[in-house]
């Protein structure tokens, strides 16, 4: 992989120029006759991390005179070389070349535009540092012109170098320079974001002032004083137009604030690259390490907590995921490996992905390990789903290495990324994977921890928290539109079956701290939450504010809450739950499990069948899998046309159940495609769609479909029903 070096230029000219600056205090301090050890290996350490850091950048002019300057510095420290007034006009000229050279780099932002290596400064310095030459040595340099290098005092430990008289230069033009940037402490720029946050958040406080000068006005109209209330009522309009002006004030400035403190991801990927190739090695696999999107920045707080959950899915991949070359070849896949590092920005989000093209995650002995570690019971494992098998791998001590190595096998990495990602770093981690082909795990990061948008709501009159990134939607729907499907709720969004859970079943909130509400009216509140690809609505009573706010962690003792990320304070100062909507989603997904094994129809007529469902939406697929899961059906998904035509091509089906609007290949086409194979020309193939005009259900019978049940009307019942008299 090429590094880019331009991207760390700005980040050099500004330590070479606090270097430059040492150095000058340096020199100074030797001239007025400081030569104590301390500060000549102070200047000698400036040289040689000035000489090091312009080496990486292949800045050679400076890396020369800063390499020479660091030998002159290394003879003094020795005791090889003592200084003089001369030597010190040397040193002087090499440090003003340096800063000439970092000048003009920060004007062109570009390294090919440094002018050469001075040679008569670098041999004026090489000179100092090797001292007089003797005769035949003065002979053979004849031609070239003689170096001048410094008078040093005799000693018995110095060497006396001939006096220096440096060569006619051209006189320049004086100019002071100052520096764009201005160097700043970490701890400084945290306690100032942090100082800003609570400003951000405290605003509420200035918000829930100007309800309340509201409800005094309200209070004085139903008195009758109406002149008050017009006073108070002018009084309200200027205050909230004062509210209003600070508050985009406040907020750009904010904003500016925590981009003094962005970094790019090249800082954790460039590392990481290296990484890959060192454990490649030590493990005998060839990998070639991929990088893009390294330019992407994110908060310094996100930044530093990357590094180990990256560290384990690099482990991870090298070790579990990609073959032996032997191995490849024998797979028909070239001998070297790829791992991918990627990182894209979506919205509010940034996506992380660490993919690799190896064998993929085995998920029958993902399963199989899983029972003798007696995770799980072989009838348990046997129902899981792959998504669930996938899960498992996230537990703590769960690994599928038979043996353990330096590089893994002690079942301890995986959970840490899951910890880390869920808790520390407030995403969500998803896994895809296909046997043979390889996996990819995908980190959803917001791009700050600073001050992050939220959602309040009300449930059982008590307060709770979204973050925002997590909220799709918020909608209010006639209670008639909830559907019972798979023994849950769920109601119908633009062609997708979303869940319906009650936030205060999830919660479980104990009767003692539930306040009385009114009687529910026929609407129902959804606050529609998305986790990866999945949704799932969430009702709550109401819906009570949506601002940017400062999470503060959980105390200590309450750490072990997985529903809850964190708290915020509210404009009263009441301290409300941050709610963790994967962790929610994972909740929600158990309860429907265990209701689903415990209510798994034992009808054998249908336990014999395969059936395919096609759909783009994650959750209908689920819903639907579920339904005939529970009657005993064998169920293969598909994520959309494409993929439902070529699994059904690589199978065999009994049925197939495919949604009408998708990406690539809609229902109609995939229906009229199969019917042209042999193998599906009688097979039932069910329409199952939002959409129930007439036209579109006679070009279902044109195309050949059998049966089409329309979503808004779905009825479980009538799905198992249909399939029953379909299959005979």
């Amino acid at each position: 992989m090429a590094l880019d070096f331009k991207k760390f230029v700005v980040r050099f000219i500004e330590e070479a120029r606090e270097h430059i600056h040492r150095l000058g205090e340096g020199l100074a301090a030797l001239e007025s006759g400081n030569v104590d050890k301390e500060n000549i290996n102070a200047i000698f350490r400036s040289a040689h991390t000035l000489k090091g850091s312009s080496r990486m950048l292949k800045l050679t002019p400076i890396t020369e005179t800063a390499h020479h300057l660091e030998d002159v510095m290394g003879a003094l420290r020795e005791g090889n070389l003592a200084f003089s007034p001369g030597l010190g006009q040397l040193l002087y000229r090499s440090v003003d070349a340096i800063a000439a050279l970092v000048d003009k780099l920060a004007e062109t932002n570009d390294p090919g535009s440094l002018d050469p290596t001075d040679k008569a400064l670098c041999a004026a310095l090489a000179q100092a540092v090797a001292g007089p030459q003797s005769p035949a040595e003065t002979l053979d340099a004849t031609e070239a012109p003689a170096p001048v290098v410094p008078t040093v005092m005799a000693s018995p430990t110095a060497t006396t170098a001939p006096p220096v008289t440096p060569p006619p230069t051209q006189p320049v033009e004086i100019k002071l320079k100052t520096a764009e940037t201005v160097r700043v402490r970490l701890n400084k720029l945290d306690e100032l974001i942090k100082l800003m946050g609570e400003v951000v958040s405290s605003h509420a406080r200035m918000r829930q002032r100007l309800r309340d000068v509201r409800g005094i006005e309200h209070e004085l109209l139903e008195r009758g004083e109406t002149q008050a209330a017009a006073s108070l009522h002018h009084f309200a309009l200027t205050l909230k137009d004062d509210v209003q002006a600070q508050e985009v004030l406040m907020d750009e400035l904010h904003n500016k604030t925590l981009l003094m403190r962005m970094l790019p991801l090249a800082i954790v990927f460039d590392a990481s690259a290296r990484l890959v190739r060192e454990l490649a090695h030590s493990v005998g696999k060839q990998v070639e390490c991929v990088v893009s999107g390294s330019e992407i920045e994110l908060d310094r707080q996100m930044i530093d907590k990357l590094s180990d959950p990256i560290i384990h899915l690099i482990r991870n991949g090298i070790d579990h995921g990609l073959e032996t070359p032997e191995k490849r070849l024998a797979a028909g896949k070239t001998a070297q490996g790829r791992l991918t590092l990627s990182a894209r920005q979506d919205g509010g989000w940034v996506v992380i992905e660490i993919s690799d093209d190896g064998g993929g995650i085995a998920l029958d002995a993902v399963r199989d390990k899983a029972v003798k570690k007696g995770i799980v019971s072989a009838e348990k494992a046997a129902a899981m789903n792959d998504q669930e098998t996938i899960d498992l791998i996230f537990l703590p001590g769960f690994s599928t290495n038979n043996i353990i190595t330096d590089l893994s096998g002690r079942g301890v990495g995986m959970d840490v990324v899951k910890q880390c990602v869920l808790d520390d770093l407030q995403g969500s981690v998803s896994v895809e994977t296909r046997l043979g082909v390889g996996t990819s795990f995908a980190l959803r990061l917001p791009l700050s921890l600073a001050v992050m948008r939220v959602l309040l709501v009300q449930v059982d009159g008590l307060p709770f928290g979204f973050t925002a990134q997590y909220v799709a939607e918020l909608l209010r729907l006639p209670r008639e539109a909830q559907l019972t499907v798979a023994e849950r709720s769920a109601v119908i969004i633009r062609n997708e079956f979303v869940p319906v859970v009650p936030l205060a079943d999830l919660l479980q909130i104990p009767a003692v701290l539930a306040r009385p509400q009114p009687a529910p009216g026929n609407d129902m509140l959804l606050v529609v939450l998305r986790i990866r690809n999945e949704k799932i609505a969430v009702q709550v009573d109401d819906l009570l504010d949506e601002r940017d706010m400062v999470i503060k962690p959980l105390p200590e003792h309450l750490r072990q809450l997985p529903l809850v990320s964190g708290m915020v304070t509210t404009g009263k100062n009441e301290l409300v739950g941050v709610l963790h909507a994967p962790a929610l989603l994972d909740k929600a997904r158990k309860v429907r499990n265990k209701t689903m094994l415990a209510e798994t129809s034992t009808d054998v007529a249908s336990r014999y069948y395969n059936v395919l469902v096609v759909d783009d939406s994650l959750n209908t697929r689920e819903i639907e899998k579920d339904v005939l899961e529970a009657h005993g059906y064998r169920v293969t998904l598909a994520e959309d046309g494409l993929d439902g035509l070529r699994k059904a091509m690589e199978g065999d089906f009994d049925a197939v159940l495919t949604d009408v609007e998708m990406p690539g290949l809609d229902g109609f086409s995939l229906t009229a495609r199969l019917r042209q194979e042999d193998k599906y020309r009688t097979t039932p193939i069910v329409i199952i769609t939002s959409r129930e005009k007439e036209e579109d259900k006679q070009r279902g019978v044109q195309v050949g479909a059998d049966a089409y049940i329309v979503k808004g009307d779905f009825d479980q019942n009538s799905l198992v029903d249909t399939l029953h008299a379909l299959l005979g």
